[in-house]
């Protein structure tokens, strides 16, 4: 399980041994299912879209996470604000090589962002599909989705390619623009430079990340 991840839940939870609820969303065809089944070390060469949801389980460095991957189709997004309730993070995939829909998928990501149940929830970013061509790079993509905008919650955004896991398992840099009047941060500086960022946020508590 990609560590960046991890960081993040170990100041969620205070006991590893709860149950962490992940949310995957993501336009259809964006690589969802088969990141969940990568994570669930699953058999990934009948991949089918996903018209309702898939749940599993994975443990993880003692933790239980229940990742509910939602169909990506243009006629179930409505339904997604049924699963919003007391999510843990909020993990959101997109096509890497599919650069006319990138519009499309910042539309949906933004209103996803302004929903009151998703307030403040950490959000992970999988730039998939890097194992393309045709893929932009996880900064440009970090770019056009105005990520550098988000004040309000931790992030993180990550190249991967769920089809050959590359990426999925490999800690990655997590950003924190937060509102000092909703936040409190502390920073510590470790032996190899980088910082480490603890910050309180309002209604989840302690999240962290790591920059150099």
């Amino acid at each position: 399980m990609f560590l960046g991840l991890l960081s993040i839940l170990r100041r969620l939870k205070q006991s590893p041994e709860q149950e962490v609820r992940l949310l995957l969303l993501g336009l259809d065809n964006a690589g969802k299912t088969t990141l969940l089944k990568q994570l669930a070390a699953e058999d990934i060469s009948h991949i089918t879209p996903t018209q309702g949801f898939n749940i599993k389980s994975v443990q993880s460095s003692g933790f239980k996470l229940n990742v509910w991957d939602i169909g990506g189709q243009r006629k179930i997004r409505p339904y997604w604000r049924n699963y919003f309730e007391n999510t843990d993070v909020l993990i959101y995939v997109i096509d890497s090589s599919d650069r006319k829909r990138f519009e499309e998928t910042s539309l949906e990501l933004a209103e996803l962002l302004e929903e009151e149940k998703l307030a403040a929830v950490p959000l992970l970013v999988f730039a998939n599909k890097q194992d393309l061509m045709t893929a932009s790079p996880a900064s440009e993509l970090a770019e056009s989705l105005n990520l550098h905008t988000i004040r309000d919650r931790m992030w993180q955004v990550q190249a991967c390619s769920a089809l050959t896991a590359e990426g999925v398992q490999v800690n990655t840099v997590c950003h924190a623009n937060t509102n000092k009047q909703r936040s409190r941060r502390i920073e510590l500086l470790s032996n190899n430079n980088c910082v480490l960022r603890s910050v309180f946020v309002p209604g989840i508590g302690l999240c962290a990340s790591l920059t150099s």
